[in-house]
Formats: structure tokens, C-alpha cells, sequence
């Protein structure tokens, strides 16, 4: 067994046991924080594949910017554990053979050469100079161009949807109007009023006498 594949399965056990953490954890925080470990783990996979430019998004999209907001929003909120946990056990006997199948097909994934199982050819010999980020978009923007624009859709509905749905109205809660909030002008927000600094009539007091300041003694 070379170098490589001992890192392999470093990262893949490591990735698996803090996915399982995930799940499994009581504490939303933590449980936010093996989630990070999972991603970086999933990154070094995906260096090991030689896709440096998927790693780095991974790092930079899913741990630099997604997870520090679960983090805010998990630490702002006032989390109910006990009610989260309602329901986990009636779910096993639907989650527990989906995750059998999934284990089934990574291990016929990774063990099919072993027995004689190749689901896909080898991939090619890489040319010098290869560049995995350009070959990405080419096949983004050409083969998948289609899958990718419906793809988009379905991102910008779901956030047109979050969007109502926090919009709504609520007892006890304070709504904003964000066509009033656009259509704020400086004239709107701000008024200047004229403050006389006396009221009239009405004469400043007199100021206090200072008391008398004794002469210092010269010393003999």
C-alpha cells in the first residue's frame, strides 16, 4: 500500500466518523463543528483526485462562509434539544436501509476492482499543463449547460421562497415594508427644527458667586 492510499483512508474514516458525529451529537454547536471537520476532510479527498480548484471552493464557500453562518444563526438562537430529538428513532426504518444501500454502492464503488466489478474506465493519462479548472467549465458550460440553468432556478426559488416566508406576518413581531424601506428618501428620515436655545420671557439665572480667594502666604 502506497502513500497515497493510506492518506485515502485516513481521510475517508476520518470523514465518516465526523459525519456520524454530525447526526449524532447533542450539542448543535458541535455538531456544527464536525460538520467542518467532514468538509475539510472532504477537501483533502478531492486534492488526492488532483481537483485542487474543488477543494478550494470547498474550503472557502462551505467552511468559510456557510458554516460561520450555521454558527451564528445555531449560537444567536435559542435551541431546543430535546424537542430536535422528537421523532429521531420512528425515522430508523426508513433511514436505516437508505443508508445500507448508500454504504452498499460506495463499496462497490471503491472495492469493484478488487473483484473483478470496474464500473467505469480508468480515467486518462493527464498532459502536461492540464488545467482541471478549465476542463471543469467546459464541461459546465457545454455538456451541463442545461442541468446547471435549472439547477440555478431551483437555488433562486427556494431563496424567493425563504424570502416570503419570513416576510410573513407575525403576532407579537414587528414587520418591516421593503418597498417603504427603497423608497426612503433623506427628506423622509431626517427633519431639521428650529430651536430658539431661550425660551422667551424667561431670564437666564445669575451665575453663582465664586467664593473669595484667600492671598497665598509668603513664607517667613
Amino acid at each position: 500500500m502506497n502513500f497515497p492510499s493510506i492518506v485515502f483512508f485516513v481521510l475517508a474514516t476520518v470523514l465518516v466518523l465526523s459525519a456520524l458525529r454530525v447526526i449524532t451529537a447533542r450539542n448543535p454547536v458541535h455538531a456544527a463543528l464536525f460538520l467542518v471537520l467532514a468538509f475539510a476532510s472532504a477537501a483533502g479527498l478531492w486534492l488526492l483526485l488532483h481537483a485542487e480548484f474543488l477543494a478550494i471552493t470547498l474550503i472557502l464557500v462551505y467552511v468559510g462562509a456557510v458554516m460561520v453562518l450555521f454558527l451564528f444563526v445555531i449560537m444567536m438562537l435559542d435551541i431546543n434539544v430535546d424537542r430536535l430529538r422528537e421523532g429521531f428513532w420512528n425515522i430508523l426504518p426508513i433511514a436505516l436501509p437508505v443508508a445500507v444501500l448508500l454504504l452498499g454502492i460506495m463499496g462497490a464503488t471503491l472495492m469493484g476492482p478488487y473483484f473483478g466489478l470496474e464500473m467505469r474506465p480508468p480515467p486518462p493519462e493527464v498532459a502536461e499543463g492540464y488545467s482541471n479548472t478549465r476542463a471543469i467549465g467546459m464541461v459546465l458550460y457545454t455538456e451541463y449547460l442545461y442541468p446547471f440553468e435549472l439547477a440555478a432556478v431551483i437555488l433562486l426559488v427556494a431563496i424567493i421562497a425563504a424570502i416570503a416566508l419570513t416576510l410573513r406576518a407575525r403576532k407579537n413581531t414587528r414587520s418591516i415594508d421593503p418597498a417603504v424601506q427603497v423608497a426612503a428618501t433623506r427628506e423622509g428620515r431626517v427633519r431639521l427644527v428650529s430651536m430658539p436655545s431661550e425660551k422667551k420671557g424667561v431670564s437666564a439665572p445669575a451665575p453663582e458667586p465664586e467664593p473669595p480667594q484667600q492671598a497665598p502666604q509668603q513664607p517667613k
